[in-house]
């Protein structure tokens, strides 16, 4: 690697991820060549599922078969792996001592090797300790990235960015998803070497990325102490609805294909390899509409489709209709980077990595309480815990409805608190 690939480029020179103006653009250096702060996060998204796909493809068959593992066991183990998300807001501590990027490196490597050593303990306290230390790496990993892409990319550019990185986190999962069922049904290769092959591709990924790229500089020195301001409490609430959102759709939409519609594990598995095939190619197109039209009407498009879905959930009878909705509320999921724009317009840069750990936090809380409750809700009407879903859609509305269409500290929402320094006198 040469010393002038260290260097920013002049701020006169043609900058390979787009010409913008204003302050924050100014203060992000642009670099030459491939090895740029926007390809080192498409790579890392990319790196990710290379581990994560392969454990979700595995958990429940080797849960049960190699682990001995029933309804009890398998959730705690869903508990015990939503903990460290809940426990994101420690990762400013851990910033006391680690650059963003080195920790964000490190985490993958976590993630890779939870995921490459699961195999190898086949019991119940074995696979809760490696669900664990995986779980550990990928939310400090997803904190970390989230903190790296609002950081490193130009306001004007990030949802664009980010889309291209859930686009490459769909086109890993895919493969991944196609390997494993490879491994295990064509060559019949044992669990725990899956399992290796697995997270070894991301431990080897992650190791590539630290040798060829550079430490990028920080656009700004980051506060490193936990904060919550009064002037994103829109944010926040916006947080802690898409994640109560989040797990009726993870823990509630495919166990109703299960439960109403009979859907076996194959026909589960060709919805998933659906959808990240529509996410592989869509989702840098949602990017870039999120660019041009604003969060706020990106966002209430998002919210009126899922008051549709939710509803629907709640009295579909046909199951062709069912499975389509469950590809398209997955869709839906892309239009959540408008919150993480959001945020980066109204934010003191300075903010950022702080509150992406708090974000994480936030978004988690409600992992802790809703399966569980809705679960019981379930039992007495499957179609009220959809239409919960339905008024959660509906409160993320209303939310959304109060982001301006020009964000910007002093701006943060139309109506109530604003950051009182920034107003007009």
């Amino acid at each position: 690697m040469s010393k002038e690939e260290l260097i920013p480029e002049a701020s006169n020179h043609a900058a390979p991820i787009g010409e913008v103006t204003g302050e924050h653009a100014a203060s992000i250096p642009v670099y030459k060549g491939w090895r740029n702060p926007e390809v080192l996060l498409i790579l890392m998204a990319a790196a990710m599922p290379l581990s994560f796909s392969t454990w979700m493809a595995l958990l429940n068959n080797f849960s049960v078969e190699m682990a001995g593992f029933t309804g009890r066991e398998i959730g705690i183990l869903q508990s015990l792996r939503e903990i460290p998300g809940f426990l994101a807001f420690t990762a400013i501590f851990v910033l006391l001592v680690l650059r963003e990027q080195t920790f964000a490196l490190l985490s993958l490597l976590v993630l890779g090797i939870g995921v490459a050593i699961s195999g190898y303990f086949p019991t119940v306290i074995g696979l809760y300790c490696t669900t664990v230390l995986m779980s550990i790496g990928f939310h400090y990993f997803e904190t970390m990235q989230q903190a790296l892409s609002l950081q490193w990319v130009k306001k004007e550019r990030t949802a664009i960015v980010m889309g291209k990185q859930l686009s490459a986190k769909s086109i890993s999962s895919l493969v991944m998803f196609g390997v494993v069922w490879l491994m295990l049904e064509v060559f019949a290769i044992e669990y725990r070497y899956v399992y290796l092959f697995g997270g070894a591709l991301t431990v080897i990924a992650a190791l590539f990325v630290w040798g060829a790229f550079p430490k990028f500089a920080d656009a700004h020195p980051q506060t490193k102490k936990l904060i919550l301001r009064k002037r994103y409490w829109l944010y926040y609430a916006l947080t802690f609805m898409s994640g109560a959102r989040r797990q009726i759709f993870t823990v509630f939409a495919g166990f109703l294909m299960v439960e109403k519609f009979g859907y076996d594990a194959a026909t589960i598995t060709l919805l998933y390899l659906l959808n990240h095939a529509i996410n592989m190619f869509l989702a840098p197109k949602i990017g870039k509409l999120i660019s041009k039209w604003g969060e706020r009407r990106a966002l209430t498009f998002e919210y009126i489709g899922l008051f549709i879905v939710f509803v629907s959930y709640a009295f579909v009878e046909n199951h062709v209709i069912a499975g389509g909705l469950y590809v398209i509320d997955h869709l839906f999921f892309a239009m959540a980077i408008a919150i993480k724009t959001y945020f980066q317009k109204i934010a003191d840069p300075a903010d950022i990595s702080s509150t992406a750990g708090v974000s994480f936090t936030i978004n988690h809380i409600a992992a802790v309480f809703i399966p569980a409750a809705f679960g019981l809700l379930w039992l007495i009407s499957p179609s009220a815990v959809f239409l919960a879903g339905a008024a959660m859609a509906f409160v993320s509305l209303v939310l959304a409805l109060n982001v301006p269409s020009d964000p910007e500290p002093g701006n943060e929402v139309i109506r109530g608190y604003k950051s009182p320094e920034a107003l007009p006198a």
